[in-house]
């Protein structure tokens, strides 16, 4: 699946995919040189990184920090790994009190309850497609197709994800392949069919030439 990194795993596909796109594409034939040896890196594990995108969800980065941070000290420290069980545990209030909404505190806890009660496969997801486990993401409350889309690139590094709800893909795209202009989502499947079948590392070049930081989730 991947290799260790300097903070979490990187996929073992990468330098093959960077090859396949610069060959392919004459604005990844530029781009992907600029960044060196940055990789997209998985950390955590899959419960946790879900409860993050919730909570992180139409806040600042930095608001999400803070809101995780007072969140996972209900669960013995901003260090120990999140657990289900525990969760579903607390009061409503008490995860009230670490600044979620009422409709966060549910969709923390509808997460909680799918992962407690088997309801998602995740010892199988290795061997299912992506749009199986997008499928069994999205059945729970507070998770839309891009945070399905978001779990499959950053945490099960599945390398051909095509995110046509992103704002900043479609920014990227206008940007290097249409003067600057707005694209469309048909406009953007299109192209994105040339880096097939490994859509996830152009977009990931592409979030990178926006923005030269890290894209981390």
């Amino acid at each position: 699946m991947g290799r260790p990194g300097t903070a979490g795993v990187t996929p073992d596909y990468w330098d093959e995919a960077c090859k396949h796109l610069m060959k392919r594409d004459r604005v990844l034939k530029k781009l992907i040189p600029q960044f060196g040896e940055a990789r997209l890196q998985s950390r955590g594990d899959a419960f946790t990184t879900l409860a993050r995108s919730v909570v992180g969800q139409q806040i600042s980065v930095k608001a999400a920090q803070a809101v995780w941070d007072r969140f996972a000290e209900l669960l013995s420290g901003p260090t120990t790994r999140i657990k289900p069980a525990d969760v579903l545990a607390l009061d409503p209030t008490q995860l009230r009190g670490a600044g979620l909404s009422m409709r966060k505190v549910e969709y923390i806890s509808d997460l909680a309850s799918h992962f407690e009660e088997g309801r998602v496969h995740v010892r199988q997801w290795a061997h299912m497609d992506d749009e199986a486990i997008i499928d069994e993401l999205v059945a729970i409350r507070g998770i839309g197709r891009w945070t399905a889309e978001m779990f499959l690139i950053f945490h099960l590094m599945r390398p051909n994800v095509l995110p046509l709800d992103d704002v900043g893909l479609l920014k990227g795209i206008g940007q290097h392949y249409f003067s600057g202009e707005p694209v469309s989502r048909a406009e953007a499947r299109e192209l994105g069919e040339g880096w097939a079948p490994y859509r996830s590392v152009a977009t990931w070049y592409i979030w990178r030439s926006l923005d030269p930081l890290p894209v981390d989730y």
